[in-house]
């Protein structure tokens, strides 16, 4: 079975580093996505001019916009600026997400650009640091976030690659100019995660996705499996208890495990309550006690056991992880709160899979054990709709409520069959449930009891998060 991505190695060793790359401009396709951001920031701090090309407006590409990236929203190669239209000093990178046939990608293919994806150049330039991956169907933004924020607060330090903007930096980018560490999310999308060299890696969770790259779920087992056998001698393997996948690591790779209860890493004497969760760390060689975890929901205590051995095998001092994890903002669109009161709880979360929704109803259940819950769900991908439509009913009615809106296609083309009411129809009897389209969410909360909110999904439902927490204080102070 072929498990490697289909792209030229030579060409991967050809791109320049370091001083080699002064002179460069970077032309990105997709500069929206949020790991493709993180290497903008990357070379922008590296002085060379970057610019590129999304198909719409983000408050991210603002933000790159205003710390000097040129990016434009239209399919145009006039709108190409001219220093980057000299192949010689040009490199193109590309996310999946743009069609083989987009006419700018066309333009520099045709023209004989040197065209990388966006994993290549990320594993070329983390491949010379000692790489903390951390992969798994999700879990990782929080994951890989937690541990950059311990090693960065600590005397180790670290640079980080991540997959969500930190709220503690306001960044998906740290550098440093002197940790030999790299905190890197390792994304199993297209098999990306293959081109990076870890030193160390977590795998969260291996639950299938991505049927529409892999085609089965025995062929993305075997992409992580094949995953682990990039870690470096002499590394660590940090694998949550009970995974499907079996590891297969080099000699002198030394294998963890970890969960919420058992394992090499894991947690004891966990208190909740009171919108607070206190766990003790328990390593193989320490245990560090009464840690306040500073995003207090119950899915973090996995997270944050995985981030803390990560950090610790790293270096950190118990000090520094005890604190380093209850100054922990969190991370954008990640469990995200955005009211917190007495009166009504509102978050969103970027859970798009049948594990993370569960896990995700679970967590704020737990936490709001007798208050109405209430999911609002856009699900995304059509493919993702139709392998897990049963999945995905089953996670959504652990909630009260469901509210379910129109498929977001990102990359796909539409499904005949293929819609929500898969979704709606194999809710669970007895729920409280609708569908309508995302334009509609507003004018339906406010005819509703609301006390507890979640926005869930990957799609662009959250544009309309700012207006729903504005409506919900609305609603607070005409209940008062």
């Amino acid at each position: 079975m072929n498990t490697k991505p289909n792209i030229n190695q030579s060409n991967f060793a050809s791109l320049p580093t370091g001083e080699g790359l002064d002179g460069f401009s970077f032309y990105f396709l997709g500069a929206g996505g949020i790991g493709m951001s993180a290497l903008i920031r990357y070379f922008l701090s590296k002085g060379n001019l970057v610019a590129g090309y999304d198909r719409t407006p983000s408050e991210l590409t603002e933000h790159l916009m205003e710390e000097g990236a040129q990016i434009h929203y239209e399919e145009n190669v006039g709108l190409i600026p001219e220093d980057c239209k000299d192949k010689t000093k040009t490199l193109v990178v590309y996310t999946p997400a743009i069609p083989q046939e987009h006419a700018e990608l066309a333009y520099f293919r045709e023209n004989g650009f040197k065209i990388y994806k966006r994993s290549q150049v990320l594993g070329m330039i983390t491949r010379n640091s000692k790489g903390l991956c951390v992969a798994g169907t999700h879990g990782k933004t929080s994951t890989s976030t937690m541990a950059a924020h311990l090693l960065h607060q600590s005397h180790v330090g670290c640079n980080a690659f991540l997959g969500g903007i930190s709220k503690n930096y306001s960044s998906n980018l740290l550098l440093s100019p002197d940790s030999p560490y790299t905190v890197i999310e390792a994304d199993e999308f297209d098999r990306s995660f293959h081109w990076l060299s870890p030193w160390m890696s977590v795998i969260t969770a291996t639950d299938p996705d991505h049927l529409d790259i892999y085609g089965t779920k025995e062929a993305y087992l075997e992409s992580f499996r094949h995953y682990t056998t990039l870690i470096r001698p002499g590394g660590a393997l940090i694998l949550h208890q009970g995974l499907e996948m079996q590891p297969d690591v080099q000699p002198g790779v030394t294998v963890y495990t970890y969960a919420r209860n058992e394992g090499d890493f894991h947690a004891e004497n966990i208190r909740i309550g009171n919108g607070e969760i206190f766990i003790d760390f328990v390593a193989p060689d320490t245990r560090i006690n009464d840690i306040r975890l500073g995003v207090p929901v119950s899915i973090n205590i996995d997270n944050g056991i995985a981030a803390m051995a990560l950090a610790h095998l790293s270096g950190a001092t118990d000090e520094e992880i005890k604190q380093g994890m209850a100054s922990f903002r969190g991370v954008d669109r990640r469990f995200d709160f955005k009211l917190k009161n007495d009166q009504i709880v509102f978050l969103s979360d970027y859970a798009h899979h049948p594990a993370e929704i569960a896990q995700s109803v679970k967590s704020v259940r737990e936490l709001y054990r007798d208050k109405k819950l209430t999911v609002i769900f856009q699900p995304h991908l059509y493919t993702r709709t139709r392998d897990f439509y049963r999945e995905f009913a089953e996670s959504l009615s652990l909630s009260d409520e469901v509210i379910l809106t129109e498929i977001y296609p990102a990359r796909e083309q539409p499904i005949p069959g293929v819609t929500s009411q898969l979704i709606y129809d194999n809710l669970c009897p007895g729920i409280e449930k609708c569908i309508c389209k995302k334009e509609e969410v507003l004018n339906l909360l406010a005819e509703k009891h609301l006390e507890v909110v979640i926005v869930l999904g990957a799609g662009d439902l959250d544009n309309y998060v700012p207006e729903i927490t504005e409506l919900l204080k609305l609603k607070m102070k005409d209940e008062e």
